[in-house]
Formats: C-alpha cells, sequence, structure tokens
C-alpha cells in the first residue's frame, strides 16, 4: 500500500496546526493583554493554554513523525541541505515556544491572581508579556521558513 499520500496530509495539516494556532494564539493573547482587563486576559489565557497543548503539542510530535516516514517513503535522504536546515530551523523554534508555554501559563496564572485580588496586573505581567511576544516572533519566522524550504526544496549545501 502507498502511503505517501497520507504522510503528505498528515505532514501539511501539522504544519497548517502550528501555523494557525500559533498565529491565532499570539493574535487573541496580543488583544486580551491590550485590553488590560485581568479578568478578560485570564480568560483568554486560559483558552490559549489548552490550544497550545491540544493543537500545537500534538502538531510538535507529529511533524518529525511525519517528516521522517515521508523522507524515507519518497527517498529523500536526511542529509539533504533543506532538510537539515529545516530541521535546524525546528529545534530553533523549539528552543523558543517551550519558554513561550510556561510564560503563558504564568500570565494566567498572574491574571488569575489580579483577578482573585480585584487589583491590577503587577509590573511583571508587562516584563514577562514582551518576552513572551518577543520569543514568538523567531519562532513563528522559523515556521515561515521551515515550510518555505518544504515547498521548494531547494539545492543547499551544508558542511
Amino acid at each position: 500500500m502507498d502511503y505517501e499520500p497520507l504522510l503528505r496530509w498528515l505532514h501539511v495539516i501539522g504544519a497548517a496546526a502550528l501555523l494557525g494556532t500559533g498565529a491565532g494564539i499570539a493574535f487573541f493573547m496580543l488583544m486580551a493583554v491590550r485590553t488590560r482587563s485581568p479578568q478578560l486576559i485570564a480568560s483568554v489565557a486560559q483558552f490559549v493554554v489548552i490550544a497550545d497543548t491540544l493543537f500545537t503539542t500534538t502538531a510538535v510530535i507529529a511533524q518529525p513523525v511525519t517528516g521522517f516516514l515521508l523522507a524515507r517513503t519518497i527517498g529523500w535522504p536526511l542529509s539533504e541541505g533543506w532538510l537539515q536546515l529545516s530541521l535546524m530551523l525546528y529545534a530553533v523554534t523549539g528552543l523558543f515556544w517551550l519558554p513561550v508555554v510556561w510564560i503563558q501559563i504564568r500570565l494566567r496564572d498572574i491574571a488569575r491572581q489580579a483577578v482573585a485580588d480585584d487589583k491590577p496586573l503587577p509590573a511583571g505581567f508587562d516584563r514577562l508579556f514582551r518576552i513572551w511576544f518577543a520569543a514568538g516572533i523567531p519562532a513563528f519566522a522559523a515556521v515561515l521558513a521551515i515550510l518555505w524550504l518544504m515547498l521548494n526544496r531547494p539545492a543547499i549545501g551544508l558542511p
């Protein structure tokens, strides 16, 4: 049986989940934080954490598995430059994503505490949010670059 079409489909779905969930999470979290409402931020951040856990984590696990199986099925050697660069960018994405996950959980908890105490957001919230947002930029750019590499498969000579 030819598994290539299924593997391609699963790999594309995973890439779409990474890109779409990442963009959606960033947008909704940014819009919530702009309101300065601890109650709204706590609510939105709760769903951001759930979405990241369900969709992003699933895609993060599925992408290397489907990618490896797809490369093996098609016959692409893992030594191909575009594949190696994609894997390096994937690692970069992960290095930024892991702290982002922890930070968004902290942001949610800080907002919840502000609601419980009936107080405004503390100053530390803003610093943490800036770090969260800044870490998302290279991670998102790396995902876009990986998608470009996957679609174009350019000849890249890496040492």
